[in-house]
């Protein structure tokens, strides 16, 4: 019995190493484990050109890429003809194959890494070999993971059977071993391939990888399962983020601490964003963060209640002491003031995230999961100049009215469609979301703001139908408003506009959010 070691993570192979060694196991290695097993645990072990009578060459690019190595692994023992081209060609069966890959991720996570340093981290031989290993599951063990070194010792130590190595293994459990070294190569491959994109065209042949970092305890309801799945290492962004306070995260807080960080994260001064079902009931921009908080809070504060809050900013002691009266599900935030963390650590049921910004190819990159496939675009980030806005009506804004409508049209693209935004000093009084018609989302908005909407701006993230959603924003006090037009009955709309004194802008562009 044979077992070929070759790894870069050097955690735990030894023992593994040290069972099979017991169970009667000849260890067959490469390199910098060959080396960890003979001078650090002291075993006997043999190095792969022992068994190639060929060296390792071009810089140990080439050392496994023999067929006394892939004939090993690949032959079926159940094969006559198999067995009988092994012994014509002098190859030894291996009957279990531990192997990880050069640090390929890793090494591009690096700040200022080189195309020839990447290039050089991508290993050509370990997955040759796991796939080799893999595909002859039925009689050959493949282990990628240290983390299974020991369940596999201990059975192959403990297994009585006179079969060979690979026996000692149940076939369902060699199957799960295959499938997770599949799986291992596959996400590496495409840790690769996406360092190799140039960006451009949407590819003919999209692949996505993602590890688990969290099993959560059910999905968005108690009957659906659910994981947390994050991108490459260094990817940033709320699946990385790291939990300074509270108890384990749900999906639906996984889904909404997302928005949250994403709409705070839009804004370039200091903004706050209280989210509730993945909508900013409250969001606001203002050089002070605790008056940032307190207009984001007086958004809606009945749905406040149970949201979560993220902050673009370190938290502050004056933040913390302000929400100190509301019951919220997480904050989000880049930091914490140590005295902010603290406090808000004194919170039982609250939860605190650390948030890095998301990195990475796929950090701009909208993925979504429909039957039989996937929808795959950009991200809504386009380049805007507010002061390239078109204004249509006889009432142009004023300077006050265009600031307050710059941040309401960056916010309601974070409101799910037909998305109507209302604000007032850089802060939302009023919303309307996810309605199935324009008109009724203009009615919530103004039904939500009450009497703050006299004197706020309209923000829609596409073209008004009709100019009933203008008589309606009219009746409610707005005062001027922007959106994307287009619509054949724009002549109508501004007319609209310019009989109720409303200053309108187009901007040409929308930001439909579905």
């Amino acid at each position: 019995m044979r077992a070929l070691l070759s790894v870069y993570d050097k955690k735990g192979i030894a023992d593994l190493a040290r069972a099979l060694h017991q169970a009667g196991v000849e260890l067959v290695s490469t390199g910098g484990t060959y080396r960890t097993l003979r001078d650090e645990a002291k075993l006997p072990v043999k190095q792969v050109s022992d068994l190639t009578d060929f060296p390792e060459i071009l810089d140990g690019r080439v050392k496994t890429l023999h067929p006394r190595i892939h004939g090993g692994i690949l032959a079926r023992r159940d094969v006559p003809a198999h067995r009988s081209q092994m012994a014509e060609h002098g190859i030894g069966p291996i009957d279990l194959v531990a192997a990880n890959l050069y640090p390929f991720v890793e090494t591009i996570s690096r700040s200022g890494v080189t195309l020839e340093e990447a290039l050089e981290n991508i290993d050509i031989g370990g997955p040759a070999m796991v796939r080799a290993a893999a595909k002859n599951f039925p009689h050959v063990i493949v282990v990628t993971d240290p983390g299974d070194y020991g369940w596999i010792a201990q059975k192959l130590s403990a297994a009585k059977t006179s079969d060979g190595l690979a026996q000692r293994l149940s076939h369902d459990e060699r199957r799960k071993l295959a499938q997770k070294a599949f799986q291992h190569v596959a996400l590496y491959d495409t840790a690769v391939s996406q360092y190799l994109a140039t960006g451009g065209d949407m590819p003919a042949e999209l692949t996505l990888g993602f590890r688990r970092v969290a099993a959560l305890r059910y999905g968005e309801n108690p009957h659906q399962a659910a994981s947390l799945y994050a991108d490459m290492p260094g990817s940033g962004g709320i699946a990385t983020a790291k939990q300074l306070h509270g108890k384990e995260l749900s999906f639906n807080n996984i889904l909404d601490a997302d928005a949250a960080w994403r709409v705070a994260s839009d804004f370039d001064g200091p903004a706050v964003a209280v989210i509730k079902h993945c909508n900013p009931c409250g969001l606001a921009t203002h050089q002070d963060l605790l008056r940032a908080y307190q207009l984001a809070y007086e958004g809606d504060t009945v749905s406040a209640y149970g949201g979560i809050v993220g902050f673009n900013r370190p938290v502050t002691s004056a933040a913390v002491e302000a929400m100190r009266s509301v019951f919220y599900e997480v904050v989000v935030a880049p930091a914490y003031e140590p005295a902010a963390l603290k406090a808000l650590q004194e919170r039982k049921n609250l939860r605190v995230l650390e948030v890095a910004p998301a990195a990475g190819l796929m950090a701009n990159t909208d993925v979504r999961r429909v039957s039989g496939g996937v929808l795959v675009q950009t991200a809504d980030n386009p380049a805007e100049d507010p002061s390239a806005w078109r204004a249509v009506t006889q009432r142009v804004p004023s300077e006050e009215e265009r600031i307050d409508l710059a941040f309401a049209w960056k916010a309601a693209k974070h409101v799910k469609s037909n998305a109507i935004v209302l604000a007032k000093r850089q802060a939302i009084v009023g919303i309307g979301a996810g309605q199935p018609n324009r008109v009724n989302s203009v009615h919530l908005a103004i039904r939500t703001a009450g009497e703050r909407s006299r004197g706020s701006v309209l923000a829609s993230d596409a073209f008004f139908p009709f100019p009933d959603n203008i008589e309606r924003a009219a009746e409610g006090g707005v005062t001027a408003i922007v959106q994307p037009g287009g619509s054949i009955r724009d002549d109508e709309v501004v007319a609209a506009a310019n009989k109720a004194g409303i200053a309108m802008l187009f901007t040409g562009i929308r930001h439909f959010r579905h």
